[in-house]
């Protein structure tokens, strides 16, 4: 009888919590969305692996998911609210109970897309992800929005003269006929790009006599590539502060500079591999520096170890080999470790990305690099201290483009409180930016475009 009355008991409270209540296949940790011109991302966190298929809907254009497993709960029902009224690609979301077991979401679009669906396993604090990346089925050309909006800026009509060099169209053509020489190995473009130039003579002390640098006659792009975003915090500081917030608030303080200086009389233009808070896998950061033609490439980070005691600025370039130091070594491990904690869909990764061949024109790119590095790393002394006094090496995913001097800056150590407070601060940010532009000035100085045979 008193097992009758406990099961009978057991009972009536199963029917008293109602279906909801219990806990069917796997519990949602958490939902999240991160919109961006690039790409909108939504992500569903999970105790275990969900199992989902998709199906693009017609006119309006819509994404279904049905996600096997679940039962409709409170906390997917969170991601309506967490749409955007200005997400450049969802205008909503809808969720519902499909079936026992099955749970729809219906993505209603802005316009077309073409959808990423996929699964992460767990990686750092995450655990189990189902995600979806919404891509613009047309998206905006980066190299031709990039030249418009500097034209914008200018007030530059169309000449008159349709043969003039300074014309959108022209120079739209122009510089992607030279970007896509440089983002296509093997093709004919790079097969009539010019050998590296002979090393440099060092110039004649005093500079009283050196020449002025050649004008270029085109737009000068400098990448600036923010760390981590998104999925990825990067480095966390012992305030709570986030690597990918501090770095991105650096980067378009030194946009700005950059939009407003010429090199020989060329104007220059900032182009970044992430303007907002969302992810970029580290091939793409490159992809994208080649597919504007960039000049250089700088990565901007925030460095943290175990230690808090740490400090200071570093300067890294790229390494075929071993490292210069046992840290370098290390601090390049952890971040090519992004993208496995941003989340990347490896099933549609471009494989040619992917395999960038470190061919004969790498050797010029390292030597350009590191005397990028070395134009950089006095004017960074001269706003705090510098941990390393000369360029580091090691190799960085993030560095690996043959055809762009590229380096990968380590503002301060984030896990440093001092470090980490003057991180947070408009006065700092502002010191690196100009220290920042400034090192850029100084190597355009001593390298203009031209010398190193990257005209149009």
């Amino acid at each position: 009888m008193t097992r009758r009355r406990t099961l009978l008991q057991g009972g009536t409270l199963v029917l008293l919590l109602g279906r909801q209540h219990i806990a069917r296949g796997a519990g949602i940790v958490a939902v999240r969305i991160w919109p961006a011109e690039d790409y909108t991302r939504v992500t569903i966190e999970s105790d275990t692996a969900l199992k989902a298929t998709h199906r693009m809907v017609g006119s309006p254009p819509r994404l279904a998911v049905d996600i096997d497993g679940l039962e409709l709960n409170p906390a997917l029902r969170e991601l309506v609210a967490k749409v955007r009224a200005d997400d450049p690609n969802i205008a909503g979301i809808r969720v519902g109970q499909n079936a026992p077991g099955v749970v729809r979401l219906v993505v209603d679009l802005k316009h077309e897309i073409e959808p990423q669906v996929f699964t992460l396993a767990p990686a750092a604090a995450y655990q189990h992800r189902l995600v979806f990346d919404l891509y613009p089925a047309n998206p905006v050309d980066p190299l031709e929005a990039l030249i418009a909006e500097r034209m914008r800026d200018l007030g530059t009509p169309r000449a008159a003269d349709p043969g003039a060099p300074d014309t959108l169209g022209e120079l739209i053509a122009r510089q992607i006929e030279r970007a896509n020489g440089l983002a296509r190995p093997g093709g004919d473009a790079v097969a009539r790009a010019p050998a590296p130039p002979p090393a440099r003579k060092p110039p004649a002390s005093g500079g009283a006599n050196r020449p002025p640098p050649a004008r270029t006659d085109r737009l000068i792009i400098v990448a600036l590539d923010p760390g981590h975003g998104g999925e990825d915090p990067g480095a966390i500081g012992p305030g709570g502060t986030h690597e990918k917030d501090v770095v991105l608030q650096i980067a378009l303080k030194l946009r700005d500079r950059i939009n407003n200086t010429t090199v020989g009389g060329s104007p220059m233009r900032a182009f970044l591999t992430r303007d907002a808070d969302f992810f970029v896998p580290l091939a793409t950061r490159v992809e994208k520096a080649r597919r504007v033609g960039a000049d250089l490439f700088i990565s901007i980070h925030a460095d943290a170890v175990p230690h808090p005691n740490a400090s200071g600025a570093s300067v890294y370039a790229l390494s075929e080999r071993g490292a210069s130091s046992t840290a370098a070594r290390w601090l390049a491990n952890k971040e090519n470790d992004s993208d496995r904690v941003g989340g990347v869909n490896v099933a549609a990764r471009d494989q040619h990305v992917q395999s960038v061949l470190l061919d004969m024109s790498t050797t010029a790119q390292i030597r350009d690099s590191l005397q990028l590095g070395a134009a950089m790393l006095g004017p960074i002394g001269s706003v705090g201290r510098l941990h390393k006094r000369s360029v580091e090496r090691a190799n960085f995913a993030v560095l690996r483009n043959p055809d762009v001097p590229s380096v990968l800056v380590e503002t301060a150590f984030i896990s440093n409180p001092e470090e980490e407070r003057r991180l947070r601060t408009d006065s700092y940010q502002n010191d690196l930016a100009n220290a920042l532009i400034s090192g850029i000035q100084k190597y355009f100085a001593a390298n203009p475009p031209l010398a190193r045979s990257r005209e149009i």
